[in-house]
């Protein structure tokens, strides 16, 4: 596994190794996010501050210094070979309705910057509510429907830059 510290630093970690070379570490849990750990006679105060699941990253605050980790497995690696990692980066693409379904409401208006996550519209579909979501951070270009539309599966809802 590679992890990457303060996105600088690369280390390859593997059961009981560090780059190739054996690593023996005590470690012993203080707490529900919060260990010690000893390494060749040196104590380490280690609490994770924060976990981002989704791109395998986590901070770190180890005797008062912060480090941020991203954590990369072999699956990662093999899409980075196969170039298909960039993709992650790429620009939000035009948000489109994932199935038939009437437009409650627009949360946001064209020249909008929104955010990875951002609530951008509510549909209806089967008697429940759908809210949807940015994929990406973007730009909105231009809204496609209004409160009220009823709209097909694929219809373009918001187009995105």
């Amino acid at each position: 596994m590679q992890c990457i510290v303060n996105g600088q630093h690369d280390f390859d970690v593997q059961e009981g190794r560090l780059n190739g070379e054996p690593v023996e570490l005590d470690i012993v849990a203080t707490g529900p996010d919060s260990y010690h750990i000893l390494r060749n006679g040196k104590g380490y105060r280690a609490e994770l501050v924060s976990l981002e699941a989704e791109e395998k990253t986590l901070t770190w605050r180890i005797n008062g210094n912060l480090y941020s980790v991203q954590v990369k497995d072999h699956f990662d690696a093999l899409l980075d070979k196969l170039g298909l990692s960039a993709m992650a980066g790429a620009k939000a693409q035009d948000i489109k309705a994932p199935m038939p379904g009437l437009v409650l409401d627009v949360m946001v208006e064209s020249g909008q910057a929104v955010s990875k996550g951002d609530a951008v519209l509510i549909l209806e579909a089967m008697k429940m509510e759908n809210v949807l979501k940015a994929q990406a951070d973007g730009t909105v270009q231009s809204v496609e429907v209004a409160k009220g539309d009823a709209v097909e599966k694929n219809t373009v809802l918001i187009k995105m830059g």
